[in-house]
């Protein structure tokens, strides 16, 4: 592709001072590139000691090369590596030298969208390759790094070449609808469409768990003013990210603030008191709050352990997730009747491990890894939703013809998510989201 025309650079490693910084060379000048800076390219595979100059002749350091010829690279092309010393002015001295030979700077996401185009990997093991750079957890390490080995993928490509045999057999029905075909073909047909139909359900039923750990679980702390919600978000990430004050209605928006707790992330939601008031700013807050709790993956429902009169009824709040009641201010509660609540003190710490110890449990039970891969993405979930409905529409279909289309509709949306079909306007969108140097 003339894309693919240019030879690309960029720095692999990360910016600031290092000891070594990593420049990644990718395209069909890269054996050039090296003669022209390292006097001569080292033996394929084998990291070698060079001298680096620029086309004056000039040293600019000392470095270890790498020559790593095609097809078997990340990319599927001819690359390089340089192994620089990691000064800024090293860095920008070699980079000026491989312009003004002949590469240029790549793009966000370049080397993955070569390897894409190249055959090396699909779109969700490219897509996984960008979750694991970002991932912040043990969990999503642990699920970016299944998908980018192709479990996702092989599971996307199963269905399609099930669907691709559907459609022949269908198509054969077409085409020779007076030859002696097989009498079960048509059952057999109306079988295999039923079963994927029903895998395709079941992978979308999932309760949205690969998404969570991608994007982390959130938890919504609800409850009246003043019961300490901010004071027990600041406990539990050990740092003051909320205003902590006696006065009612001091917290009028969401505040977020992330943490990673039992190898998940976690996004904590501190939000407005629930009450009812004439302040319209406050209002619009607990409206916000009762929101962030509808969406929230984890409800925390606060109430005063001192106050136990004031029990916040939290089967009556509207959410998405599971609930867990805390009861706040044990330290100053004159009796200990919290019921099924959690008792802590966000002023001493007290029951804090309790309760992350609960937060811990309600992940795992949201994210559990059960059965195949997760869906990671919605574009991944709207893809699918589209095949399923295609296929739904196939099995109620009469006419051959008309059965057929709807088919081919399935194949293509399940080919959408791999990239084997039709996705060249949303390439841009997912590659622009990855780091330059990947």
């Amino acid at each position: 592709m003339a894309e693919h025309e240019d030879t690309i650079f960029a720095l692999a490693s990360g910016g600031g001072r290092t000891a070594v910084a990593v420049l990644r060379i990718s395209g069909e000048k890269s054996g050039a590139l090296l003669d022209a800076l390292c006097g001569r390219r080292p033996p394929p595979r084998r990291a070698s000691l060079r001298r680096v100059r620029d086309i004056s002749g000039e040293t600019l350091d000392r470095a270890l090369a790498l020559w790593l010829p095609g097809p078997g690279t990340y990319t599927g092309e001819d690359s390089a590596e340089l192994h620089l010393h990691g000064g800024p002015a090293v860095i920008e001295a070699v980079a000026e030298a491989l312009i003004a030979a002949g590469a240029r700077p790549a793009e966000a996401g370049e080397f993955t969208r070569r390897a894409f185009f190249n055959g090396r990997m699909d779109l969700t093991a490219a897509e996984a390759v960008a979750d694991l750079v970002e991932a912040e957890s043990a969990e999503q390490r642990r699920q970016a790094l299944r998908q980018m080995e192709g479990a996702l993928g092989a599971l996307y490509e199963d269905w399609s070449q099930r669907l691709m045999r559907v459609l022949a057999q269908q198509e054969a029905l077409i085409d020779f609808p007076d030859e002696d075909l097989p009498a079960d073909v048509a059952r057999l047909l109306a079988t295999e469409m039923a079963t994927l139909a029903a895998e395709i359900a079941a992978h979308l039923n999932d309760n949205r768990r690969g998404e969570r750990t991608r994007e982390g679980l959130r938890i919504a702390i609800i409850g009246p003013p003043n019961v300490g919600k901010s004071s027990l978000i600041n406990r539990l990430l050990a740092r003051d990210v909320a205003i902590v004050s006696d006065l009612p209605g001091t917290t009028r928006d969401a505040l977020e603030a992330r943490l990673v707790l039992g190898g998940m992330v976690m996004t904590m939601i501190d939000t407005a008191g629930l009450r009812e008031t004439e302040d319209r700013i406050e209002a619009e807050g607990v409206r916000r709050a009762r929101a962030r709790a509808a969406e929230a993956d984890i409800v925390l429902a606060m109430h005063d352990a001192s106050q136990p009169e004031a029990v916040l009824d939290a089967a009556a709040m509207p959410r998405a997730g599971e609930v867990i009641v805390v009861a706040n201010k044990l330290d100053l509660a004159s009796r200990r009747d919290i019921g099924d609540a959690i008792g802590v003190s966000a002023l001493t710490g007290q029951g804090l491990e309790r309760l992350s110890d609960a937060l811990i449990a309600a992940g795992r039970r949201l994210t559990a890894r059960t059965g195949p891969p997760p869906l990671t993405r919605p574009r991944h979930r709207a893809a699918l939703e589209a095949a399923l409905a295609a296929l739904t529409r196939a099995m109620a279909e009469p006419s051959e013809e008309l059965r057929g289309e709807e088919l081919r509709i399935a194949l293509r949306m399940i080919g959408r998510v791999t990239g084997r079909w039709g996705v060249e306007e949303i390439l841009g969108e997912i590659f622009s989201r990855f780091c330059i140097g990947k």
